[in-house]
């Protein structure tokens, strides 16, 4: 799940001209739901979203204060296009990105546990699927991304218009175990040339020390 936030002095969102949501002080919150997302990503998102500390304390201490502390609202909004896939082309891929008939579910989750964690009057929303306008006045600005994953969604698979995604990408198992095998790999090239050096280096010592005493019995 992925979530960019915009700490605001206000907001709202309009559906076909009509104003059907808005705040003040808070911040607006684009929702994405990726294919595998579970209800993992949403304690993940939640928790953040309201704990992150964006606001100065009333001394002017900054981030100090998150939307709880302020007790601002968050107006949040269903954002599919932030699972786009630009690495190809011109066109935006979506496929990363849950289909509707999952994602509206999976959203009003989100919208749900938001309210209980913490107050469901403080938490407007835009209207799922729709085409709306969404206007803010972005205070900062402060814009944050989040994504619940430490991972980029990449692949596709059963479970999506075209497939689920696969959580691999930005941490891949199989890479990192390859790239310490190899670094240790390195390190033991290293060591044994390493030891071959001062083998040598020693028995050249030994060779210097054996011709200096031949020489000296010469004399």
């Amino acid at each position: 799940m992925r979530a960019v936030l915009q700490r605001a002095l206000s907001g709202s969102v309009s559906v076909s001209d009509t104003t059907i949501s808005s705040i003040g002080p808070g911040l607006v919150a684009l929702i994405g739901i990726g294919t595998t997302d579970t209800p993992k990503d949403i304690e993940y998102v939640v928790s953040k979203l309201l704990s992150l500390r964006l606001w100065d304390a009333e001394d002017g201490t900054p981030w100090k204060r998150s939307v709880k502390e302020l007790g601002g609202e968050v107006l949040c909004v269903s954002q599919f296009t932030l699972f786009a896939k630009t690495s190809k082309g011109s066109k935006p891929d979506f496929h990363q990105a849950m289909p509707p008939d999952r994602a509206s579910a999976m959203y009003d989750a989100f919208l749900k546990r938001m309210g209980e964690a913490y107050d469901p009057a403080k938490i407007k929303n835009g209207q799922f699927g729709a085409m709306m306008q969404v206007s803010l006045v972005n205070d900062g600005p402060v814009t944050i991304t989040l994504d619940s994953r430490k991972w980029e969604y990449v692949g596709d698979g059963p479970g999506s218009a075209s497939g689920a995604s696969t959580p691999t990408g930005g941490f891949d198992e199989d890479k990192a175990r390859a790239k310490r095998e190899e670094k240790e790999r390195k390190r033991r090239e290293w060591s044994a040339q390493e030891g071959q050096g001062k083998k040598g280096a020693a028995q050249a010592e030994k060779v210097a020390e054996t011709q200096a005493r031949e020489e000296a019995g010469d004399a």
